[in-house]
């Protein structure tokens, strides 16, 4: 008789075997798109005593850095400083699972801190519900960000990423530079907000409460800035953040015992180790579906700026590693990470640039040095918590302005602006429109200029008039020079013909059809490239214009890709397929000696001998 199994366990193994039957899904739809659940297996393989001293001292090395940055990242975005620190732990300790890179840290940089800050100074009515402004919107932000990261790598959307100019990214981050400068100066001068919402109506909400300045509060935020650039030159490779913001915090709580009538410096509140919780109470708010639809832009853009700042670092660093990036599996980490953070209360995580290079410059040997700097991060943040309320406002504002000059990077400036027109285009679009715009906007505004700068350029195909030689072969027909046959067109299509262009070359066929003696137009297609449904529309609409005259046109030399799109959209029974004829590669002049007796049976004579002769060295098809 059958032992009987209590319902329990059997419960549990029934949950362990869908949940093993859930992962293989995942796993094997992941692998299908190229992306690995467990990157690292392979790399950890024979990890030796050395690489793990290695990755220990290049986490230390980072901490350091990681742990003040956090913090200051926080207040750029406007968010309580733990949520910074947060950050720099969830994301550094489950990015490198799931990522491809071995050296990026992730957490919160400068650029995305501040697009939060600009959303939410933008658009202050959607402070609603039982919280206010970013905190608490930031755990469903954040989670819509992990999200569309994630769902980005599964459909391989960092592809795309290589498309977007330098030019865009250059000039977003000269205006967020300023943006950041403008914004935290008032820490410095120790006045308050002015309520702005742009570069301009920030500086000069600020600088006219210049006679409010607090002296105090300029002469310790200026003396923090001195320090880090002084110490930036004499002591190379040290952590110049951690040392300058130690040294303004320690003078700090000395000035203030020593005169404490005259000095009165404002800092930052003791961190409660209960806020590392995050407030979800959004979630069961009525009209979610609304503020998720109120947040998607902003979402949106954080997720594209991730990625982007991710690809930009693992390119750079892979330049001088030899490694391959994986662009696809490193949003991956990313999405992972910031699912990670919504979780706790952190903000948006990206992948940093100078926290990567000093871990790449600090011997790390594999990914585990960003676990190691995360763990000494969360043991920073619980040791050091109830510390944090000596640290003075002003001297981390400092350090804030003082990172962001050096953003500002005058070579690359001077780069996209002498190179060509559209990259000066770009980048000034770009710019002006960091200054002026919520960032979230100011991104896709860059991207866009460039992206129909680029159409512009591309969307103008050649197209070149051939008429008969003494000999029967094809030449180039001259401005002003008659046809042999009049009645009798040949044009030669050579480029894009997308949708960019589709509007430029009915026009110009339009306008070669103008001769009252011309009856059918041949059109040689073998260099035409990516037609599409535009230039499909476009065609159409020539045949129908030409046929309204009682003239035919002709296409010789399509290529399959071309053919292809002509038969799926119909255009073929429009056209006529007595009227097309495919190119063949080993005579590429046959299909237009074809196009040219179909043309002198549409007109119904024989006014010339069509002899063309087939020179591999000068194919004209």
């Amino acid at each position: 008789m059958p032992r009987k199994v209590p319902a329990g366990p059997r419960f549990v193994r029934r949950l362990r075997r869908a949940a093993r039957g859930a992962w293989g899904e995942i796993a094997g739809f992941g692998a299908g798109r190229g992306l690995r659940l467990a990157p690292y297996r392979g790399e950890l393989g024979g990890y030796s005593a050395a690489a793990f001293g290695s990755d220990l001292r290049a986490g230390v090395n980072v901490a350091l850095l990681a742990f003040p940055q956090g913090m200051a990242y926080a207040l750029v975005a406007g968010l309580p400083i733990h949520f910074g620190i947060t950050c720099s732990v969830v994301a550094a300790l489950l990015a490198p699972f799931f990522a491809g890179s071995r050296h990026p840290i992730l957490g919160p940089t400068n650029a995305t801190a501040f697009m939060v800050f600009s959303f939410f100074a933008a658009y202050p009515g959607l402070e609603t519900g039982s919280g206010t402004g970013a905190e608490y919107y930031m755990p469903l932000l954040v989670l819509m960000v992990g999200l569309l990261l994630v769902l980005g790598a599964v459909f391989r959307v960092a592809d795309l990423i290589q498309y977007v100019s330098r030019s865009v990214i250059v000039g977003y981050i000269a205006g967020a530079s300023l943006l950041i400068i403008a914004n935290q100066l008032r820490h410095v001068l120790g006045v308050e907000a002015s309520g702005g919402r742009s570069f301009f109506t920030i500086a000069g909400g600020t600088l006219r409460q210049l006679g409010e300045t607090q002296w105090d509060t300029l002469v310790l935020g200026a003396g923090t800035v001195a320090l880090y650039f002084l110490l930036g030159k004499v002591m190379r490779g040290w952590p110049i953040f951690a040392l300058c913001l130690l040294v303004a915090t320690m003078v700090s709580v000395v000035w203030g015992r020593v005169d404490p009538e005259h000095f009165s410096v404002p800092t930052f509140s003791e961190v409660d180790m209960g806020s590392l919780l995050p407030d979800l109470s959004i979630f069961g708010q009525p009209g979610l579906a609304d503020t998720i639809a109120q947040l998607f832009g902003l979402a949106f853009g954080l997720a594209f700026l991730a990625s982007l700042e991710n690809s930009v670092m693992s390119k750079t660093l892979s330049s001088r590693t030899g490694d391959r990036p994986d662009m696809n599996q490193d949003m991956l980490g990313v999405g992972v990470a910031n699912l990670g953070c919504s979780a706790l209360s952190g903000m948006v995580a990206s992948g940093s640039l100078t926290r990567s290079a000093l871990n790449y410059s600090s011997g790390a040997a594999s990914r585990l040095s960003s676990i190691f700097s995360a763990l000494f991060c969360a043991a920073g943040l619980f040791a050091l918590a109830q510390y944090i309320h000596y640290v003075p406002t002003c001297a981390l504002s400092a350090l804030v302005i003082a990172v962001a000059f050096t953003l500002i990077n005058p070579r690359q400036v001077r780069i996209c602006y002498a190179a060509t027109r559209s990259d000066a285009t770009t980048l000034a679009v770009t710019f002006f429109a960091a200054l002026t715009m919520p960032l979230h906007v100011a991104i896709f505004i860059g991207v866009g200029t460039a992206i129909a700068l680029f159409l512009r350029k591309a969307a103008r195909p050649e197209l070149v008039e051939y008429d008969f030689a003494e000999g029967g072969e094809l030449n180039e027909l001259r401005a002003g020079q008659e046809r042999k046959l009049p009645a009798i067109s040949i044009v030669h299509v050579e480029g894009e013909l997308f949708f960019g262009a589709a509007e430029l070359f009915r026009n110009q066929i339009q306008a070669t059809a103008s001769d009252p003696s011309l009856k059918v137009i041949v059109l040689r297609m073998k260099n035409a490239r990516h037609l599409d449904a535009t230039s499909v529309f476009a065609l159409e609409d020539l045949v129908k214009f030409l046929r309204s005259g009682g003239r035919e046109l002709i296409i010789s030399g399509v290529m399959k890709e071309v053919y292809r799109v002509l038969k799926n959209s119909g255009a073929v029974k429009v056209i006529g397929k007595e009227n097309i004829f495919p190119g063949s590669v080993d005579n590429p002049n046959l299909a237009t000696r074809n196009a040219l007796k179909r043309a002198q049976e549409i007109l119904g004579t024989r006014e010339v001998d069509v002899r063309i002769f087939h020179d591999p060295g000068k194919a004209m098809e």
